[in-house]
């Protein structure tokens, strides 16, 4: 049976309709992601359809998002944020190395933290200075924080489905050259899109690919955490 194509952003919409219609606690927040939909349009219609309350806009000012998000999640509810750039998230990095990842540990299992932190990532699209770094390092080196990166449409959805449903804090960084299409890494060369592609192809509904646990196929890229990844 063929698979509806979805482009990456598509997917990571996809993703957090299922967990907003599957999960009252779950509920999404950053700048601009409400109304507008995002700023790459990755929630777009998210608060139409589940309403001001479970979709939100903030202010600007990515230390509250974050503050925010790990006391929403010691309460038990399932935030999943967005930083409208991973470049933004600098603020927030107190919060998530120093409170989030340490939570469970520091509470001895009392409170956990179960939040997403998504951010786009990454050069390609000529952003500059400001909108192109890639700060993963920063957080595969903190104990206690999960660090996602997916390469395809499929992954991401799986992914981050998963990642929304973990018990602890997950770092998921949107590669932004991914979001439209497959990158073969010359930056010259005519953009592509996702329809057509295998790992374009995204199932309806629910499902997961387990953190840390890649899926090797042959139609499309292998892709792990990035814990996972540097063990490899």
């Amino acid at each position: 049976m063929t698979m509806p194509a979805m482009t990456m952003i598509e997917a990571l919409r996809d993703a957090m309709d299922v967990k907003l219609t599957e999960d009252p606690g779950v509920v999404i927040f950053g700048e601009d992601v409400g109304y507008f939909g995002g700023v790459f349009r990755c929630t777009a219609g998210l608060q139409a359809k589940h309403g001001e309350a479970r979709v939100f806009d903030t202010p600007i000012n990515e230390s509250a998002i974050i503050g925010l998000a790990i006391g929403m999640a010691a309460q038990g509810m399932k935030p999943c944020v967005e930083i409208q750039f991973a470049d933004y998230v600098f603020p927030g990095y107190d919060q998530l190395s120093q409170e989030a990842a340490r939570l469970r540990y520091r509470s001895a299992g009392q409170f956990t933290c179960p939040m997403v932190v998504r951010m786009p990532t990454g050069g390609g699209i000529f952003g500059g200075q400001t909108h192109s770094q890639s700060p993963e390092a920063l957080f595969t080196h903190v104990a206690g924080l999960k660090v996602v990166q997916p390469s395809t449409p499929y992954d991401a959805k799986g992914l981050l489905i998963v990642a929304m449903e973990e018990p602890d804090p997950v770092i998921f960084l949107e590669p932004k050259r991914l979001y439209n299409g497959p990158f073969d890494g010359h930056h010259e060369a005519k953009a592509a899109g996702w329809a057509g592609h295998p790992a374009g192809e995204v199932p309806e509904g629910h499902y997961t690919i387990p953190l840390g646990k890649a899926e090797v196929r042959h139609d499309q890229a292998h892709t792990c955490t990035l814990q996972e990844r540097t063990r490899q």
